[in-house]
C-alpha cells in the first residue's frame, strides 16, 4: 500500500515537473524571440539613424540643440491651445461626417431640377438666345451701341408713350379700322363732292389730326435732314 502511494506521489511530481519543464521552454523561446526582435529593432534604429545623420547634414548649420529645447518648451506651454485645436478640427469632421448625407441629397436634388429644366426646354432656349446675342454682337459695331446707349433715354421714354393705355387704344382701334376697311370708291368723283365731303366734321377733324402729325413728326425731321 505504501508502494503505490509513493508511486502516485512520484507521478505527481513528474507531472508537475513536465509542466514547469514546458513553462520554462516556452519562456526560453519568448526569451530567443524577444532578443532576435531586440537585434533586428537595433540594426533597423542604427540604418534609420545613420540615414538621418547623413540627411540632417544639410540643416545642421541652421539647426541647434537649444532651437530643439526651445520648440519642446513652446509645444508644452501650448498644450492646452493645442488640444482646444484638435477639439475643433475634431468638431469640423464630425460636421463633415453629419453634412455628407445632406450633401448627396442636395446634389442628388440639384440633378433633378437640372433634368426637369433641361425636359421643358430650357437650356435648348437658353442656347438659341446666346446664338441670337451672337448675331446681334456680329451684326451691330461699337459705335451703333455707343449710340444706343446715348439714346436709351428717349428710346425708353417713346416705348414708355407708345405702351400707354390710350396710345395702345388708339393703335388698335386704327389696326381695326384698316383690317375691316371696306370703302367702296365709284370712278366718277367730281370735285364738288369732295368738297362737300370736307365739309363734313368728321373729315375735318381727320384731315387737321393728319396735318398736325406731319407737322409735328415727320415734316420737321425731314426738313432737318435736308439742310445737313
Amino acid at each position: 500500500m505504501e508502494q503505490k502511494e509513493l508511486a502516485l506521489e512520484i507521478q505527481k511530481i513528474n507531472e508537475k515537473l513536465d509542466v514547469i519543464t514546458h513553462q520554462l521552454a516556452e519562456q526560453n523561446k519568448r526569451a530567443r524571440e524577444f532578443q532576435e526582435l531586440k537585434n533586428d529593432l537595433t540594426l533597423i534604429g542604427r540604418d534609420i539613424f545613420s540615414a538621418a545623420v547623413e540627411e540632417l547634414e544639410d540643416v545642421a548649420p541652421h539647426f541647434d540643440t537649444d532651437d530643439l529645447i526651445h520648440l519642446f518648451k513652446m509645444l508644452l506651454r501650448n498644450v492646452r491651445p493645442l488640444t482646444r485645436l484638435l477639439q475643433q478640427v475634431q468638431g469640423m469632421d464630425d460636421l463633415v461626417t453629419d453634412l455628407k448625407p445632406l450633401g448627396k441629397q442636395a446634389f442628388q436634388q440639384l440633378l433633378e431640377t437640372l433634368d426637369q429644366l433641361d425636359r421643358k426646354g430650357y437650356f435648348e432656349f437658353l442656347h438659341e438666345f446666346v446664338k441670337i446675342f451672337d448675331t446681334v454682337v456680329m451684326s451691330f459695331s461699337v459705335d451703333d451701341v455707343r449710340a444706343l446707349r446715348e439714346n436709351i433715354t428717349t428710346i425708353l421714354l417713346t416705348v414708355k408713350g407708345m405702351t400707354q393705355p390710350d396710345m395702345l387704344t388708339s393703335v388698335n382701334n386704327a389696326l381695326d379700322f384698316f383690317r375691316n376697311m371696306d370703302v367702296n370708291v365709284v370712278d366718277d368723283i367730281s370735285f364738288l363732292r369732295i368738297m362737300r365731303e370736307m365739309k363734313k366734321p368728321e373729315v375735318k377733324r381727320g384731315i387737321f389730326f393728319m396735318l398736325q402729325f406731319l407737322q409735328n413728326v415727320s415734316i420737321p425731321k425731314l426738313i432737318d435732314s435736308g439742310k445737313e
